[in-house]
């Protein structure tokens, strides 16, 4: 599909942007052509799409016992202050993955340490849960007045909807953003900037805050998601809190600006089910299995997908102002 024209922090390319075409695995017909709008569009701007990776981690948390809250919170401070030896600890379980950063949360007398990592290029679901195994010994090796609980407590939190992920993030956090003369909104869109920003507000940002939507303010995400994990071999699951995400729109005085904000975008380019042939050649076909530092064949697939996202949002959401063209181009391309 495509190709979509991008930019950003994640491309290293001395050009200003890079055009690619991009895979979706899907059987809902009308995302291809829906998609490829989008990614037409984006080409007939100078930059494109820009995306900018904010930050990468994967988590997980585990759950310690103590006798009450006094012995849990005392044994957290522990916890922080010694993240230096945690970060040790972490160093003997991967040759690639390290401790960046860890929280707490204590119930009762239950104690969650939510740990994040930088897992490189994998999506790191394994290479946490070994690093958390060694993090438990070390901790609890330091007589705390801890005892085991679960190496995950669901605070990490893995393949749920949840507000802690979409504050803190879990895999990576990346913006795509693109700007369109008016011109362009309507020629090809078929509708206005204003038309698309009070949609925005009205549909995403209102309609999902009264159906209690949990950090998301969104039409499809997860429509994309799902066709560019299954194409790259990505853990499909975790488009649960991959679908996780705001979209922005602003009518300017010269044109519109457009973002989709994903802080949970959870892929790997090595790991479990990419060496399949096809999973293979879909991640060489957009680029991810350079040789680069570790970690930014990871960055780039995440960027594209984000990519990809908007392309998408944006074609619904413009479908969406005009009365009666969503069904009947369903009924088109369906039937």
């Amino acid at each position: 599909m495509g190709p979509l024209r991008i930019s950003g922090n994640a491309f290293t390319s001395g050009d200003a942007y890079e055009e690619v075409e991009v895979p979706l695995a899907t059987f809902e017909t009308p995302l291809w052509p829906s998609v490829g709008r989008g990614a037409s569009i984006s080409r007939e701007v100078s930059t494109g799409i820009t995306t900018t990776v904010v930050s990468e981690c994967m988590t997980r948390s585990v759950l310690f016992v103590a006798d009450n809250g006094a012995v849990a919170f005392a044994a957290s401070r522990v916890i922080v202050d010694r993240i230096g030896d945690l970060r040790d600890a972490v160093a003997s379980t991967t040759s690639h993955g390290r401790l960046v950063d860890l929280h707490t949360e204590i119930v009762g007398n239950l104690l969650y340490v939510r740990f994040e990592l930088n897992p490189g290029d994998a999506s790191g679901h394994n290479m946490v849960t070994k690093a958390a195994d060694a993090l438990m010994e070390r901790i609890l090796s330091w007589n705390l007045g801890l005892d085991y609980g679960s190496v995950s407590g669901n605070f990490c939190s893995d393949k749920k909807a949840t507000a802690v992920n979409g504050i803190l993030g879990r895999g990576k956090n990346v913006i795509a953003e693109i700007f369109l003369p008016h011109e362009v909104v309507e020629r090809r869109l078929r509708t206005t900037a204003s038309a698309l920003e009070d949609l925005v507000v009205r549909k995403n940002l209102v309609g999902s805050t009264i159906a209690g939507a949990l950090r998301s303010s969104n039409a499809h995400y997860a429509n994309m998601l799902l066709g560019f994990f299954l194409a790259t071999g990505q853990d499909a699951a975790n488009i649960v809190e991959g679908s996780q995400g705001i979209t922005y729109a602003e009518a300017r005085e010269d044109g519109l600006y457009f973002s989709c904000t994903l802080p949970n975008i959870i892929v790997g380019t090595v790991g479990s089910g990419k060496h399949l042939p096809d999973v293979t050649a879909a991640l060489e076909r957009v680029g991810c299995r350079e040789d680069r530092e570790i970690g930014a064949n990871s960055r780039r697939l995440a960027s594209l997908i984000a990519a990809a996202v908007l392309c998408g949002e944006l074609s619904l959401l413009a479908a969406q102002t005009n009365p009666g063209e969503l069904m009947s181009t369903h009924l088109s391309m369906e039937r």
